[in-house]
């Protein structure tokens, strides 16, 4: 036993820490969305959200940093309505995660990524009219924060929110890096507060931290080597296997 699990499940934990890693790096997101889905697959739903954390948190942080703190400061300036709302909502959600059954958190955590990355591999791509910017940073922050909470995962408003508005590549990535390492400060002192993060989980989130930077450096050096289409789609087809997977279990039990 180690971390309070099976060796060769810790080891597991790893493997997926690592693939999450290497997709960070290669494409700027999914890291929360593969490592909730994949240690949620063998793992209680309460630590695979604590196993998370700080790999979510230390990664995003090299994101967000990496044209400078400048940049990453004229963004969070830019998006802090955005930045905001998210912060609200996972301060608002995560208190429930210790009251809620694994069959409601799996189906909470499965449903929106199954959404997700069926509606992108199906090119249905939400376009909000740049009217609505100021209102569309409110729903998808409080969106994307409260789902935050509950399962660690709250990229997807926030992509679609970028995406809505033509958001330049280089100014994504480094958005979404910071968007998500605040979101992750959050997070990490949310659930310190709501138990999920203890004496158990917490050195078993440190664990996953090292594998996923390898990854993440990985990601990065094949990040112009890859063709992005077809890497992203293939993650997209994991993540909705795996989302399903999550609604399965939640609706069996």
């Amino acid at each position: 036993m180690i971390f309070g699990i099976d060796i060769y499940l810790f080891v597991a934990a790893v493997g997926v820490a690592l693939v999450a890693g290497v997709v960070k790096g290669a494409v700027g997101f999914a890291l929360p969305m593969i490592l909730i889905s994949g240690l949620s697959s063998f793992l209680p739903a309460e630590l695979a959200l604590a196993g998370l954390v700080l790999a979510t948190l230390l990664t995003n942080l090299a994101q967000a940093l990496r044209q400078g703190g400048a940049a990453a400061w004229a963004s969070v300036m830019r998006y802090r309505l955005l930045i905001g709302c998210v912060m609200l909502a996972i301060c608002v959600s995560a208190p429930l995660v210790p009251v809620l059954s694994d069959r409601v958190l799996y189906l909470l955590i499965g449903v929106p990524i199954t959404i997700f990355t069926v509606s992108q591999l199906a090119g249905r791509h939400l376009i909000l009219p740049a009217r609505h910017r100021g209102r569309a940073e409110i729903a998808m922050g409080l969106t994307g924060g409260f789902f935050g909470g509950i399962s660690g995962v709250w990229g997807p408003p926030v992509i679609a929110y970028l995406l809505s508005f033509n958001t330049e590549k280089t100014e994504m990535i480094r958005v979404q890096g910071v968007v998500f390492l605040i979101g992750s400060v959050m997070l990490l002192f949310a659930h310190l507060g709501s138990g999920v993060l203890n004496a158990q989980s917490l050195p078993f989130s440190a664990a996953l931290v090292l594998p996923a930077a390898i990854g993440m450096w990985a990601g990065l050096r094949l990040q112009d080597r890859l063709d992005p289409v077809r890497f992203r789609r293939a993650t997209l087809v994991v993540l909705a296997v795996a989302g399903l997977n999550l609604i399965r279990k939640g609706l069996m039990g």
